[in-house]
């Protein structure tokens, strides 16, 4: 549709999960989470992980190049969330983030991290995770929100964002922090910042209700309207169906927007045509996983590095062992 844009990253990392289940300790402060009581454990097990599946399938086969982790471990309830934990960066950097869950810094893994390396051009890693012991958190692109064109970083103050982290994060990597408040229905703060917005390359998803100061909304607002981009603006019944946790991807016939078959259901025709003037949305049904408190955009974990090689030809994997990954 149009030119390559450095916001849109032409592969991902993905996790498959073997025993899902919504995490009991992320519960307090996560209203994104449901309880459900019908179905048994198993099943829903059965349900993330084929979910997991189709979607790894459907961005492969838009061209999305796709690193497919396995997690066996029954410790890492969360695991299908990798973005969270790590993120990379232009230029060949990487960062790995301060956890607030202690049962959620398991999900670090090191095997990722040799495969970016061996696989794309990095230069160097930071590690956050140490600021953990000072009880200092900020969860990756679940707690930021990253204009990688005008070097933004969207920040919604919650016990999983710090801002001496967010500080030290944007000197690191040549962001500019803008955060503020945000709240759901009831009044309380809204835990990561990617389930209101998502930053695309001409457009902008925005749950502006949801911050409560007019005064920083305005702010907000004109900040994206700085760089050109449409805003669509959802409403807090679309930002509860998970509207705003989409992510914008390269694939083969030009940018794609990923989402969860709820969140596009929850979309009005107007704001459909709004998004498609620049990129093709692309739903997946994760109504089991979004049990969890996420949706699309937190199973992604986007690659924004150079390959050291030639992408090899995209064809079906076979299974491996536990851990491993299978690559799209």
């Amino acid at each position: 549709m149009s030119k390559v844009s450095m916001q849109a990253p032409r592969a991902v990392v993905m996790i498959r999960p073997h025993h899902f289940t919504p995490n009991p300790v992320t519960a307090a402060d996560n209203t994104f989470q449901v309880r459900d009581e019908k179905r048994k454990p198993d099943d829903l097990v059965a349900l993330a992980y084929q979910e997991a599946t189709r979607m790894a399938d459907g961005l492969a086969e838009a061209g999305i190049t796709v690193h497919l982790y396995e997690d066996e471990s029954a410790a890492t309830p969360d695991s299908v969330f990798p973005n969270n934990w790590f993120s990379t960066h232009s230029g060949g950097h990487v960062a790995i983030y301060p956890m607030y869950s202690e049962n959620r810094r398991q999900e670090r893994r090191t095997d990722i991290i040799e495969m970016l390396k061996a696989e794309y051009r990095v230069q160097d890693v930071i590690d956050y995770s140490g600021l953990e012991k000072d009880g200092v958190f900020l969860e990756g692109t679940g707690a930021m929100v990253l204009d990688h064109i005008a070097r933004v970083a969207y920040v919604v103050r919650s016990n999983r964002a710090n801002e001496v982290a967010l500080e030290r994060f944007c000197t690191h990597f040549n962001f500019e922090p803008m955060i503020f408040d945000a709240v759901d229905r009831s009044g309380k703060a809204i835990y990561h910042t990617n389930v209101l917005m998502c930053v695309g390359t001409d457009f902008a998803l925005l749950g502006a209700q949801s911050i409560p100061d007019p005064w920083r909304r305005r702010e907000v607002v004109a900040r994206l309207e700085e760089t050109g981009r449409q805003i669509v603006e959802l409403s807090i019944e679309q930002i509860e169906d998970f509207a705003g946790n989409a992510i914008e991807l390269e694939g083969t016939d030009g940018r794609i927007v990923a989402i969860s078959g709820r969140a596009h259901a929850a979309l009005q025709a107007e704001q459909i045509s709004a998004i498609e003037q620049s990129a093709r949305l692309l739903p997946f049904d994760v109504s089991t996983i979004e049990l969890a408190g996420g949706s699309v955009r937190c199973m992604l974990a986007g690659i924004h590095l150079s390959r050291r090689r030639a992408q090899p030809a995209q064809t079906p994997f076979t299974a491996q062992a536990s851990r491993t990954a299978k690559h799209y």
